[in-house]
């Protein structure tokens, strides 16, 4: 496996304290590589949006190659390969995150650009009616193709996920609070190997990375970023599923929640969700896809005459307004309208049923 001679400043980048990935892009954008980060001068540094006195001091003070160049052979051992937030094999979805983290290192046999991407997360203590959704909505999956399941492997909901896919043969992902050295917690090793198979496992964490509870808080949001969809199964009312579902909304990615009975404890945080609007009922497969606007298209016809003088609504306006005649990703159009995917989806069928709006292929869309 082949690796860049920028990794070794990429990686050391990422271990700079203190710096988070937001600042460390900000100083790539300014300086224009990575490696000039390591060759800029305090005074240089200190002139980038965001970097001060105390950051500057860290870039020069910390220099973390000889720690990279570690893992670069650690990498080189286990087939683990790495992807830059600038490289072309770097997560699509989770590109036009934020917060995205700088590498993100994975193993296994991974398309990280699958037409429909889902998250299936909840809590360690699953009852058999979450585990029995987690069945019957992996198995309508395998029917229908094109799908892979993101979740956290962790005991209950998560593993419960990973294992349907595995049951089914559709792809999964793994993603980890911790570095790819180590499967936390050890009793999974076995479903981790199985899932290379077929999916892998992800983790922004470099290996001999302690074990922490906060990691698995910053872990959430690449399960969230890389999915278009999050499916809270079973939760409390507090939970690490619930932040997931927190960091989906806020990435404009569509949030779906299973109802249970009021009187049970691991539905409590699922129906609240669903109460206060920040999740959309989910009973099984059909209403994943009829809000994703994920159902096949029958007896489409080709081509559709445009109708003028349309009256549209203020929203479908602004989706008409970030339209030209260059096509434009669906994701991007959910990140500039500020619209998850389900409404977006939804509106652009409605524009194109009225030929404003043409579907290309590759989810791209441009005025018609």
């Amino acid at each position: 496996m082949d690796y860049s001679h920028n990794l070794k400043y990429q990686l050391a980048l990422s271990l700079i304290p203190g710096i988070g990935s937001v600042n460390a892009k900000s100083l790539v954008a300014y300086l224009g590589s990575v490696e000039a980060v390591f060759h800029a001068s305090e005074k240089t540094l200190r002139k980038v949006p965001g970097i001060g006195e105390v950051l500057a001091r860290n870039i020069i003070a910390h220099q973390l190659t000889e720690r990279a160049e570690e893992e670069i052979h650690f990498m080189q051992s286990h087939q683990i390969r790495a992807s830059f937030y600038l490289d072309d094999n770097y997560p699509m979805r989770l590109k036009r995150c934020v917060d995205a983290p700088l590498v993100l290192f994975s193993t296994g046999h991974i398309n990280f650009n699958e037409s429909k991407m889902v998250a299936l997360v909840g809590t360690r203590n699953a009852t058999d009616y979450g585990r029995k959704f987690c069945d019957d909505l992996v198995a309508g999956m395998a029917q229908r193709g094109g799908y892979c399941v993101v979740s956290g492997l962790a005991y209950g909901i998560d593993v419960a996920a990973h294992k349907a896919c595995l049951k089914y043969q559709v792809p999964t992902l793994g993603v980890l609070a911790h570095g790819l050295d180590q499967v936390y917690p050890a009793l999974h090793k076995s479903v981790a190997q199985k899932m290379r198979e077929n999916g892998g496992l992800v983790s922004d964490f470099m290996s001999r990375t302690k074990i922490d509870r906060q990691n698995f808080l910053r872990r959430n949001r690449i399960i969230a970023g890389l999915a278009d969809a999050t499916v809270i199964v079973e939760s409390a009312e507090k939970g690490g599923s619930l932040v997931t579902a927190d960091i989906a909304d806020s990435y404009n990615r569509d949030v779906f929640a299973v109802p249970g009975r009021s009187s049970d404890t691991y539905s409590r945080g699922c129906n609240a969700l669903i109460r206060e609007s920040k999740a959309n009922l989910i009973e099984s497969l059909n209403d994943l896809e009829y809000f994703m606007s994920w159902q096949p298209q029958i007896d489409k016809p080709r081509k559709i005459q445009r109708q003028l003088f349309v009256e549209l609504r203020p929203e479908e306006q602004k989706i008409v307004d970030l339209l030209g005649d260059a096509p434009v990703y669906i994701d991007q159009l959910c990140q500039l309208a500020g619209m998850p995917m389900g409404k977006v989806s939804s509106i652009l069928l409605g524009l194109e049923f009225n030929g404003l709006v043409a579907s290309l292929p590759g989810k791209m869309y441009r005025l018609s």
